[in-house]
């Protein structure tokens, strides 16, 4: 059996605990959605070979910047493309921890220890790359995150690294995955409206 399947028979039969009432069984609630999660986690994470296309909005409270993102993930290499309509510019963000490139904004590739700060240097955006790749597809990044729960399971909320991610929408796969998500830090914004998700 798949590591898919079992994450839904896993969700199926809690959330008939959950509709039947949690109380009678000793589960509470809440652990029996963060058991629903554990399981989702288990069987996204080994998959790290994925891709997708979204609208991504960036803001600092003063200035924003917008365009489409095609992003993808093999293993713990990214390589993030967007195009910004409005100036009409493409640049190229790619890199795995400890080393990061950007290309496409200057004459000169950009070299740095991180995408989070290339980002910062360059353009004044400040992403959690390093979790994002974690949060888009609705999972925490560490075990300490605090997380909230819809009616029908699936995160609502995460909170963590000082990051407070909300989960607007999700697609009808199996297992669901996020379509809109925002990702606040004080006066930063991050917005990812995502249209396709390329999966094993």
């Amino acid at each position: 059996m798949s590591a898919l399947m079992r994450w839904r028979r896993a969700g199926l039969s809690v959330l008939v605990l959950l509709a039947t009432g949690c109380v009678s069984t000793g589960i509470r609630p809440d652990a029996a959605r963060l058991a629903v999660q554990a399981e989702r986690e288990a069987a996204l994470s080994p998959e790290r070979d994925w891709a997708l296309t979204a609208r991504l909005g960036v803001s600092d409270g003063r200035d924003s910047g917008s365009g489409t993102l095609n992003w993808t993930q093999q293993g713990g290499a990214y390589r993030f493309r967007v195009h910004a309509p409005v100036t009409g510019k493409t640049w190229e963000l790619r890199g795995e921890e400890g080393h990061a490139e950007l290309s496409g904004l200057r004459a000169e590739v950009l070299h740095g220890d991180s995408a989070e700060t290339l980002l910062q240097e360059a353009l004044g955006w400040r992403v959690p790359v390093a979790q994002l790749v974690d949060w888009v597809r609705a999972l925490r990044a560490s075990p300490a995150a605090q997380i909230s729960f819809r009616d029908d399971g699936l995160p609502q909320e995460i909170r963590e690294a000082g990051w407070t991610v909300r989960y607007l929408d999700y697609d009808q796969a199996d297992p669901p995955m996020p379509r809109k998500l925002f990702a606040e830090q004080g006066d930063y914004r991050v917005r990812l409206a995502i249209q396709r998700w390329q999966q094993p």
